[in-house]
């Protein structure tokens, strides 16, 4: 649910989206970014789908994070694996998540999230 996310992963599988770019897409833009069956297993334990994140974008408050360790993996011609670290003020996470591409349109539809020290 954090759009450096969307960021590095539109970056990594070529998206086309860049800093300005992603600064300028509208709330309705972005859930096609996200696939109907979208799951999310967040690093608080909680659990999303696409309906929970499109309805939570427009309350998500702005937290300064650096990214680490960003990789692609592709699993299939069609499907990547994108792997990461997110780092706070606050907190450090590991992140995962699926992409998918379908009608040539890459939608993520799944993400985790887990604290480390």
């Amino acid at each position: 649910m954090r759009w450096i996310l969307l960021l590095c992963l539109g970056l990594g599988l070529g998206l086309g989206l860049s800093l300005p770019a992603l600064a300028d897409l509208d709330y309705a833009l972005k859930p096609r970014l996200i696939a109907d069956d979208f799951t999310e297993f967040g690093a608080s334990g909680g659990i999303w789908n696409k309906a929970d994140l499109v309805e939570q974008l427009p309350r998500q408050p702005f937290t300064q994070r650096t990214i680490s360790e960003f990789a692609v993996k592709p699993l299939s011609e069609n499907t990547a694996l994108v792997t990461y670290q997110c780092h706070t003020a606050a907190s450090n996470s590991r992140r995962s998540s699926i992409w998918r591409k379908q009608d040539e349109q890459w939608q993520m539809v799944f993400h985790q999230g887990t604290f480390f020290l």
